[in-house]
């Protein structure tokens, strides 16, 4: 009796302390990170390149929002396309396994409890470790320890997609502001340093998310940015001396 009682009280203080893991953003996170870094990125090597090309306003701001609404649905696609196969290479990894459960379940309960054992367990807690999982979970067990799926890391493609537009479109935005407001002749050294400075800041605010040091993910994420605006900006400079 006392045990149960301590049992319980165990239960409720875990359900209590429920604890908030950083894996749970990986799927979120990495297509907003990504969406918009390259929103600003690709926008702003665009309005650079295109400026330092010498093409009058009109056409940068043309081929700058260009640039936002294909990269905002060419990273909605991609995303929805590749998190969509994950998916369906899950899905088919689980019926391949119900298929297995169903036509041979005494085979699959001992191999379940190999996995145990290999982990660290007993061979007899193992199995009774895995014959208990399996009569209250069989697919979940094996899914989880077998084929390493899990709820949290479970592909979204919808919520990815729009991750990724959103904030493809976001990060674009303010390259087109620069773009706008700022005098033609200036533009190039206005939009690179803000890019850079922009890239900087979510770096760090995506390393802090994510639960890591900030100044490794800056620092890649502005040695890369710094590469693709010094080229496209080349790139126009050097289309403008030979036009």
């Amino acid at each position: 009796m006392f045990a149960d009682k301590a049992t319980a009280r165990s239960s409720k203080k875990i359900k209590a302390h429920a604890e908030s893991h950083l894996v749970n953003r990986i799927g979120w996170l990495r297509a907003a990170v990504l969406g918009a870094n390259d929103g600003i990125l690709s926008t702003a090597s665009i309005v650079s390149g295109m400026a330092a090309g010498g093409a009058p306003r009109g056409a940068v701001l043309l081929a700058g929002l260009a640039g936002l609404v294909a990269g905002a649905t060419s990273m909605a696609t991609g995303e929805y396309v590749s998190v969509s196969s994950q998916a369906d290479t899950e899905n088919a990894d689980l019926v391949r396994e119900q298929r297995e459960l169903t036509h041979n379940p005494a085979f699959e309960q001992e191999e379940l409890a190999q996995i145990y054992v290999s982990r660290g367990l007993e061979l007899p807690i193992a199995r009774q470790v895995a014959s208990q999982l399996m009569a209250h979970d069989a697919l979940g067990a094996h899914a989880r320890d077998e084929l390493g799926i899990f709820e949290i890391t479970k592909p979204r493609p919808v919520q990815a997609a729009l991750s990724s537009a959103v904030s493809f479109a976001c990060g674009a935005i303010l390259p087109l502001l620069i773009a706008i407001l700022s005098p033609p002749e200036f533009l190039t050294w206005l939009i690179v340093p803000t890019s850079l400075v922009s890239l900087a800041l979510l770096g760090a605010l995506g390393a802090k998310a994510g639960g890591v040091k900030i100044l490794k993910p800056t620092l890649r994420v502005l040695f890369w940015g710094a590469l693709s605006l010094g080229l496209t900006t080349f790139v126009g400079v050097l289309f403008k001396l030979k036009s």
